[in-house]
């Protein structure tokens, strides 16, 4: 691979003696991974089944590497939401921010969703995470993705930081800033960003940097934690934006990421010669494997917040229009879904506990997304299939991963088949990828078009 001159020469100046290592490591191949979803299987539950040859990562639990002829997303499992795929340092900001069950979690700059599945799999159903992106384009892939990982307790919102802060001050424990960057640790992996270097500059980015941290920390409660992470290596977006950042801040402080799988301390002498700076890492690709990324983790001072008093202006849904869904669950579920229930014309969301007002913001998914209240009939979602288990659903249509009815059904095909009327969940090998309606012979197709399989 090429790089830019005047990149490799701001490399070498920044880097010495390691340039030679650091510019020779882009001849080699990327890395390829994925990360486990815990939320539906466990690790080694998985690893009995798992069609790839993994090697872990060594920073993450759920995380391996695989190689790039295995074509993940074609597997049946990738529908199913076992794992999803992801450049292995990214792997990084969620897993060392210390995310616990219960927790109110804001992912700010969350699409296509990487880190905000992460940190749904260590909330494990309990607390709120609220995925955010600027850009309503970019949330269809985070509302894809964390309908596939079968994440029930998160509220997708398309907002600037700033209007944010209106509804949700103070409100949060955790917070993942993955700051939009000039992307120069990801040349491995996208070669278009090598053709685009200059563009995106940093000092354009430090703009945005500066104003994300700026609202993130008004968001957060004392004694929260926020990670803030860049895919570049420039200092001017890094080590220099968080040295700026606790200067303006004195209620803030770096907590100390331990040096560990080749993670190297960031550098004082790139901020000022500030010497807390060491504290945050660096990931440069010729000494992991994994592309290249930058990591701080700030923490509020202070004891903990008294909790913002959860919304209570929402009207839920009567039981009157209630009253279909009600009967579709009765006939097709195993089980009663318990929750706040919310309309928003037709279609039927549970709603997370503990979410405040949010007048005023521009909401993509208030919360669990269940289905549609038509006349006289409910019609469930995608989202509800996965985010269940095989043993909440009454009509149950199971296939092995190498079925060809399966195949078919991935594809959007009818499969002609007989059994009871009536709302199937077609499953691999025991875990939901979709919804089916048996009509006399046929077994008729509901898995989404846009999801499908190129026939």
């Amino acid at each position: 691979m090429k790089l830019p001159e005047e990149f490799c020469r701001i490399m070498s100046s920044y880097l010495g003696t390691e340039y030679e290592e650091f510019q020779a490591s882009y001849q080699l191949p990327r890395h390829y991974g994925l990360r486990i979803n815990t939320l539906k299987i466990s690790v080694s539950d998985f690893l009995k089944i798992s069609p790839f040859d993994l090697q872990s990562v060594p920073w993450t639990g759920s995380g391996f590497y695989l190689k790039e002829e295995d074509k993940p997303a074609k597997h049946p499992y990738y529908h199913a939401g076992l794992y999803y795929i992801q450049e292995p340092s990214a792997m990084v900001p969620a897993e060392i921010l210390g995310i616990e069950p219960g927790d109110r979690v804001l992912d700010l700059c969350a699409a296509p969703g990487g880190k905000s599945t992460h940190a749904a799999a260590f909330l494990k159903g309990e607390g709120v995470l609220v995925s955010n992106d600027i850009s309503a384009d970019r949330t269809k892939s985070l509302v894809r993705n964390l309908e596939l990982f079968g994440v029930k307790n998160s509220v997708i919102t398309n907002e600037t930081p700033e209007r944010l802060v209106r509804n949700f001050s103070r409100y949060f424990d955790k917070i993942i800033i993955d700051a939009p960057c000039s992307g120069e640790g990801m040349f491995r992996k996208d070669p278009d960003l090598v053709r685009q270097w200059g563009i995106y500059s940093s000092k354009k980015c430090n703009v945005l940097q500066r104003d994300i941290l700026f609202y993130a920390a008004q968001m957060l409660r004392r004694g929260g934690r926020m990670v803030y992470s860049t895919c570049t290596f420039s200092p001017q977006e890094n080590e220099e934006i968080i040295n700026e950042f606790l200067k303006k801040n004195s209620d803030f402080f770096l907590v100390d990421i331990p040096k560990e799988h080749g993670f190297a301390a960031g550098r004082p002498e790139w901020g000022q010669n500030e010497p807390e700076l060491s504290k945050t890492v660096r990931l440069w690709p010729h000494r992991v494997k994994g592309e290249g990324h930058f990591v701080a983790v700030l923490q509020k001072t202070g004891e903990e917040d008294i909790k913002v008093e959860e919304d209570v202006n929402t009207r839920e849904a009567s039981e009157i229009e209630l009253e279909d869904f009600r009967l579709f669950v009765d006939e097709n579920l195993n089980r009663r879904l318990k929750g706040q229930y919310i309309l928003f014309g037709e279609y039927l969301y549970l709603r997370p506990s503990g979410i405040p007002n949010l007048n005023g913001i521009k909401l993509i998914r208030p919360g669990w997304y269940l289905g549609m209240l038509k006349k006289n009939r409910f019609v469930p979602s995608h989202s509800m299939a996965l985010a269940l288990k095989k043993e909440a659903f009454k009509k149950v249509l199971d296939f092995p991963s190498t079925s060809k009815d399966l195949s078919g059904y991935l594809k959007g095909e009818t499969l002609f088949l007989d059994q009871d009327k009536g709302w199937t969940i077609v499953c691999v090998d025991g875990f939901p990828v979709g919804w089916g309606k048996q009509v006399g012979s046929i077994l008729k197709n509901h898995y989404p078009k846009g999801w499908r399989l190129i026939k």
